[in-house]
């Protein structure tokens, strides 16, 4: 019997993007940043995304940049279509979108990472993408490792050492 391939583990940064095979393990940290994975079952081929803000707004160059949702999506699905793969067959899974700053933002305000969620939401339902999961909002930020292989996504969501605190009665 021969061992699996070793699968190549890249890291996402903000504004980045990856859209890769079965050989791909991608890991990213996410606070109020959104990450979109994308997943062919039968391909087996993936796309994530690291974006920081839902859009760019008004001010627009030519050049789509990874860093605002909307661009981030177009730039993977161009590149899903590059490898013909039909976006409306893939799963779609959305993480992050945490509070990061509990003290300084009521929980029921409309903070960056819950815009960002909520887009990604809006985004993916416009373009009839199913969204199979999600790991979005609360407080602290979360670390996401997606599998192009088998479209399995583990995120683990930790708490600002403040909450923490508060949590365990302690005094920050």
């Amino acid at each position: 019997m021969t061992a699996p391939p070793k699968l190549k583990e890249l890291f996402l940064g903000p504004g980045e993007y990856l859209v890769g095979n079965a050989d791909y393990r991608i890991r990213t940290l996410l606070g109020s940043c959104v990450s979109i994975t994308l997943w062919h079952p039968h391909r087996r081929i993936g796309a994530m995304s690291h974006f920081l803000l839902p859009t760019r707004g008004a001010k627009h160059s030519r050049e789509l940049d990874g860093r605002y949702g909307d661009e981030a999506l177009v730039l993977m699905l161009r590149a899903l279509e590059r490898r013909s793969v039909p976006p409306t067959e893939c799963q779609a899974k959305i993480f992050g979108g945490g509070n990061m700053f509990p003290r300084h933002c009521r929980m029921d305000s409309e903070n960056v990472g819950k815009r960002n969620g909520d887009s990604a939401r809006r985004l993916l339902g416009s373009l009839g993408i199913p969204i199979v999961s999600e790991s979005l909002f609360g407080v602290g930020h979360r670390q996401v490792i997606f599998e192009a292989n088998s479209g399995e996504v583990w995120a683990r969501q930790v708490k600002p050492v403040e909450s923490q605190l508060q949590d365990s009665g302690v005094a920050a």
